[in-house]
């Protein structure tokens, strides 16, 4: 078996650490479930529902299963016109972690 390839360990590590403020745009959702290929349902901290797209980086290399949080970007597929409402830019892998940080106001645990 082959060595796995460094930008893939990499992306892995990125996601280890949650960063130290969102940018506007960003929030934070709870995955509720799989709607297609890299599309996923989820629910924002205000109880709304949208469907996100889990970039090219993360596939094959992250797993995301139902309930699990991920920081969308609301603002990332705003000029495109589809059925998305956002894209995935992280996925929160150790949550005690992000918990701790100032902007962990979600109402949905």
């Amino acid at each position: 078996m082959g060595r796995p390839k460094r930008n893939l360990l990499a992306t892995a590590e990125e996601t280890l650490t949650p960063p130290d403020a969102l940018s506007e745009g960003q929030s934070i959702a709870r995955v509720i479930k799989a709607a297609g290929n890299n599309l996923y349902n989820a629910e924002l901290p205000s109880a709304k529902a949208i469907m996100v797209e889990m970039p090219a980086r993360f596939r094959s290399t992250i797993w995301i299963k139902r309930g699990s949080y991920v920081v969308v970007d609301t603002k990332a597929l705003a000029e495109r016109e589809n059925k998305l409402d956002g894209e995935i830019v992280n996925v929160v892998r150790d949550e005690r972690e992000w918990r701790k940080q100032s902007y962990w106001l979600v109402k949905l645990s």
